[in-house]
């Protein structure tokens, strides 16, 4: 028996991984749960275990391979037998003189499900060739939208016998992309053959009435609009995004290189972003661009969680096998501020706001490959040597790329510590769809006025940036200054003031 194995589950908005590593090869014996491959997402690293015991057959996703959720990664023959060979179908060669695909033995391949808001991919390249033979979950082509790349897998084994989508062609989430036949049969006039100007910009399409109707009220022209109808179709809504992309289009995110000169370009290294970088660097420019992101400041005087700092922290870690640091005081003057301004720990869903009752605080960690948010769950009911543990444990296994998709998610309000890298002030981005983020700096001795005389103090600057949105700037400040009370008389925490 022939038991495959799949990609799995990567976390909410995850829809893609490239294959990293395979730890087995085809013929090795392998138990259950043992690792099979690694995959790397632009999160975090998934190790996928066997799902039987057995021999490993064939290996589908090749090392380098991008693979969506699901996708067919290999096949182990349970109890120890010889991996199954591709069908027989997939084996055959096309004949030359093959004619058109029959009705009854043709599968069509679907552009697959793209995700939550993406209703069009563009044909970026096909891997086979009408005529080739494909076996069952081989790649055929790959898809590129505005958030990922997918790849789209044969949904059986046979030839390709027709190409409806070539390269470059813009499809709607509904599309036939090819025909694969079971038979070895070819179509007599393959898609594939025809020229760019055949696709779905040609002008013999009929673009739907009111997209026509939207366009000339809008003042846009079709060359303006992407159509997502069928062969290129542009419909009512394609019409409105265009508009409304084209209201809200920013300056060029980056300005083209000017001139290098062999000499310097000699010099310069080329390296490609990783996926995790791109996803750090999409997600922050959406954050902007969505969220109407302002910030406020205050500077609170860290003398006495300090003083109570170095006063407990010997029995603190003797008790609790932890460091007391200056984290679980933040987490913990954060939940008191998020109960009496609760708009800050709440977000926005369309025309709804939602508010939690409980707080999920994002830690954000620097990693060697990015920057990560870990989220302690419930840490409004959480002790300060709970806190600690949580963060400690969270932030080693950050470093370690270990991180699982579950325990990123869900947070509700996030604390970023840039004072670690000796940062004195900055404003911090939110983290969508959470509606505020607290900054933390570098504590720095400063000359500060107290009853009178001139004192030096451990000042340490507070930024919170929220989104104006939901959170006015009464409710910000005032956030921002119940932290600033509980960390400057630690005692208000204890007694909930």
């Amino acid at each position: 028996m022939t038991i495959e194995v799949r990609v799995p589950t990567l976390g909410e908005s995850v829809t893609e991984a490239t294959v990293a590593t395979w730890f087995k090869k085809p013929g090795d014996a392998v138990a259950v749960d043992e690792m099979l491959c690694e995959l790397e997402t632009d999160k975090v690293t998934v190790e996928v275990p066997s799902p039987a015991a057995g021999t490993m057959g064939d290996i589908v996703a090749s090392e380098g391979e991008t693979v969506g959720v699901d996708a067919l990664l290999a096949t182990i023959a349970e109890g120890g037998e010889a991996a199954a060979p591709a069908s027989p179908a997939a084996e055959q060669k096309p004949q030359a003189d093959a004619p058109a695909v029959s009705g009854g033995d043709s599968v069509d391949v679907m552009v697959p499900t793209l995700g939550e808001s993406v209703t069009e991919a563009t044909v970026s390249a096909w891997f086979k060739a009408v005529g080739d033979s494909v076996a069952q979950d081989e790649m055929l082509c790959e898809l590129e939208t505005d958030k990922v790349s997918v790849e789209v897998p044969a949904p059986a084994a046979g030839v390709l016998a027709e190409i409806s989508a070539p390269e470059g062609t813009t499809v709607d989430a509904t599309a036939k992309l090819a025909v694969i036949s079971s038979s070895g049969a070819v179509a007599a006039a393959p898609a594939a053959a025809s020229t760019p100007t055949e696709s779905s910009s040609s002008k013999d399409v009929e673009d739907a009435p009111s997209a026509k109707k939207a366009m000339a009220e809008a003042g846009v022209s079709r060359d303006q609009v992407t159509g997502t109808g069928r062969d290129g179709r542009v419909m009512k809504d394609d019409v409105a995004k265009a508009v409304a992309a084209a209201a809200s289009a920013p300056a060029p995110t980056a300005a083209p290189r000017g001139p290098v000169s062999a000499d310097d370009a000699s010099r310069e290294e080329r390296v490609k972003m990783t996926r995790l970088r791109q996803t750090i660097a999409k997600r922050l420019k959406d954050s902007q661009n969505t969220a109407a992101m302002l910030t406020t400041y205050n500077e609170v005087d860290m003398t006495e969680v300090m003083a109570l700092r170095n006063e407990y922290k010997d029995l603190f870690l003797k008790k609790h096998g932890v460091k007391l640091g200056f984290m679980s005081f933040f987490t913990k003057a954060c939940v008191h501020a998020l109960k009496e301004v609760p708009e800050v720990n709440a977000e926005i869903d369309g025309t709804d706001v939602v508010y939690k009752n409980f707080v999920h605080m994002g830690i954000a960690a620097g990693t060697p490959s990015g920057l990560v948010v870990p989220v302690i769950r419930d840490a409004d009911a959480m002790s300060f040597a709970a806190i600690e543990k949580a963060i400690a444990e969270k932030g080693a296994r950050a470093r370690d790329g270990k991180l699982s998709m579950a325990e990123m998610q869900g947070g509700t309000f996030t604390i970023s510590n840039g004072g670690v890298y000796g940062s004195l002030m900055s404003s911090p981005i939110l983290n969508p769809p959470q509606s505020g983020i607290l900054g933390m700096h570098k504590i720095q001795d400063r000359p500060m006025a107290i009853k009178g005389q001139v004192v030096i103090r451990p000042m340490m600057y507070l930024a919170l940036s929220y989104d104006h949105r939901i959170v006015d700037g009464k409710g910000a400040v005032t956030f921002l200054v119940r932290v600033k009370e509980a960390l400057e008389d630690p005692r208000r925490l204890l007694m909930d003031l």
